[in-house]
């Protein structure tokens, strides 16, 4: 009885002491893909090379690398990038980059992309709509954008940009046929009616802003749905956390940050949570 016993409590230890460790067959070879949300602008440290590209070691790619504990890491995340930048070099104020996917090698095993926002002139948009003085001295930025047959020139622009992102996701895996890929969404930038004089933008512009972002982040969830792959939700979590949250509440900072951070870009208590958001996604996605 006990030699049966024995046998049968050897079995499963032997099969225990001969499988490689789980943090071993977790380990990632991670690439991160994307613009400003991502890279982190002016929060410290700002790291070499490609300075230009102004990426913090404390955006959401370096923390949720640290978090997985991965075997290799690439973080080419880049402001000002477009989704060609994935394929083309970028022009930055301090030189020229390579083009985002040559970071990508076949052993690659996740991928995040953080792109869009700039093809269709977020950062533009939401600096037009500063308004030091409310109506009727100060106009409302959201009739600039709608067109006289009634046409929404930034939904429409978001609409085109469907097709490239589906292309994007299959040049990705094409390049790294193991990984798997997470588009990752933007965070809360305005609340409904806006926290006008506080943060300068008007009750009208800041539900345009609002719902101009959920048609946006709803396209990229529905082409990563398409492109069967993640997508990773950063706007609702980040709700109650836009600019017109307290410092030290807030993830993105206004038009006069109080944290080290572009305005209307995530601080660095945003990317803590950003990171959290996505190593929560990406270890269930295993």
């Amino acid at each position: 009885m006990i030699r049966r016993l024995t046998a049968a409590l050897a079995a499963p230890l032997l099969l225990l002491l001969l499988s490689p460790p789980a943090q071993a067959r977790a380990a990632e070879s991670y690439v991160a893909l994307g613009d400003s949300a991502a890279a982190g602008p002016l929060i410290p440290n700002q790291v070499l090379p490609e300075l230009g590209c102004w990426r913090s070691n404390r955006n959401y790619p370096h923390l949720t690398a640290q978090t997985l504990g991965v075997a290799s890491f690439r973080d080419v995340t880049c402001s000002g990038a477009k989704t060609r930048h994935m394929y083309e070099r970028q022009n930055t104020d301090l030189g020229s980059v390579a083009p985002q996917l040559d970071a990508l090698r076949p052993d690659t095993t996740l991928v995040t992309v953080h792109i869009g926002a700039n093809d269709v002139g977020l950062t533009g948009f939401i600096e037009d709509c500063l308004n030091l003085l409310p109506p009727p001295v100060g106009d409302a930025c959201n009739d600039d954008y709608i067109g006289s047959d009634g046409q929404d020139s930034w939904r429409v622009k978001t609409d085109a940009l469907r097709p490239t992102l589906v292309r994007l996701a299959a040049d990705i895996r094409a390049r790294s046929p193991q990984a798997r890929i997470f588009m990752v969404g933007y965070a809360t930038y305005a609340r409904p009616d806006g926290c006008y004089p506080r943060v300068p933008i008007i009750k009208q512009d800041a539900n345009y802003i609002r719902a101009t972002l959920m048609y946006f982040n709803q396209m990229l969830a529905e082409q990563a749905a398409a492109a069967g792959i993640g997508f990773i939700d950063l706007q609702t979590p980040s709700v109650g956390h836009d600019p017109c949250a307290s410092s030290g509440t807030r993830w993105i900072e206004p038009y006069v940050p109080a944290s080290p951070a572009t305005p209307f870009h995530p601080n660095a208590l945003g990317m803590r949570n950003f990171a959290a958001i996505v190593t929560s996604a990406v270890t269930a996605g295993r």
